[in-house]
């Protein structure tokens, strides 16, 4: 199989495609390096099994280039940070929008009929109860979860105009080896050099899940024909004061908690609803959503 994955030298795109190459795919890697590096694939750049393209979504002649002879498409590439989308939402809205409609276009052209598109939990807003199943209404309150709001929108007309199938998977929150500007790897550098840790309101509930579970999702989406959305996340809460404690001991700092005032954009407290991660994948998370997290303090140290 012949694959595009835009974004695949960014955090969750890198070890999809080695776990692609792996496998023995071929690769289409697009990125515009804002959040990607090349280290990330750097042991791929020399196969001929995959093909590093430095380009932007936003950049229709660059998509057509990159879909010619692709079988799937795994849409990752995105501003991908809630409070990124913030200071600079010119760039949001043309990358997680207006990009995500030139990679359906360039689809189109390429006769492509399978593409994933990552979303994220954000389309949810803070919701009324938890679990959070798919059919929840969604209420973004960031425009980072109003950009995949309306990319979802998009993968769906495009599915109806096109016949082709665009399998939607709403991502928890993913950690993991590569991750940056996000909780954890910020926290875990901060405990590193005996920095005080901010904690943002410190009633968050999160539910996270690690970059393994996330491309064992995206690897099956790849080969199911499914119409609705499917949250990818460990079905778990972890309070956000017990994270940041477990990080503490794990890397046995001596850094101390500091409280600051809640962010008002972000959402307080979610847990997703995995059943359908569990039923149309066949992807089980592990018990410990956590399970991860010693292993990622180690190569820290």
């Amino acid at each position: 199989m012949r694959y595009l994955v835009t974004g695949g030298a960014g955090f969750i795109g890198s070890h999809l495609v080695k776990a692609l190459v792996s496998g023995g795919d071929e690769v289409i890697v697009l990125d515009n390096m804002r959040r990607g590096r090349r280290e990330f694939i750097y042991e791929y750049l020399n196969d001929d099994r995959v093909k590093l393209l430095e380009a932007d979504i936003r950049d229709g002649t660059s998509l057509d280039e990159a879909m010619r002879g692709v079988d799937i498409v795994y849409h990752l590439a995105a501003q991908s940070n809630v409070l990124g989308a913030l200071r600079d939402p010119h760039y949001s809205f043309t990358t997680n929008v207006a990009g995500t409609f030139n990679v359906l276009n360039a689809a189109t052209t390429a006769r492509v009929k399978h593409l994933v598109f990552a979303s994220s939990r954000e389309v949810y807003g803070e919701p009324a109860g938890l679990p959070v199943h798919e059919r929840a209404p969604l209420l973004a309150k960031n425009p980072y979860g109003a950009s995949k709001i309306a990319g979802e929108a998009y993968c769906r007309a495009w599915q109806e105009a096109s016949g082709g199938r665009a399998v939607i998977l709403r991502f928890s929150n993913v950690y993991g080896p590569r991750d940056s500007d996000r909780v954890i790897p910020r926290w875990l550098e901060f405990a590193s050099h005996g920095k005080e840790l901010p904690v943002y309101g410190g009633e968050q509930v999160l539910d996270l899940v690690s970059v393994e579970t996330a491309v064992a999702a995206l690897r099956a989406a790849a080969h199911i024909d499914y119409d609705e959305p499917i949250n990818v996340a460990s079905g778990r809460g972890v309070q956000i004061k017990e994270l940041a404690t477990k990080i503490l001991a794990l890397s046995r700092s001596g850094s101390r908690l500091r409280l600051e005032p809640a962010r008002s954009v972000e959402v307080v407290r979610f847990v997703a609803d995995v059943s359908r991660m569990r039923d149309v994948l066949g992807v089980t998370p592990p018990n410990d959503p956590l399970s991860h997290l010693e292993e990622l303090v180690a190569q820290r140290t």
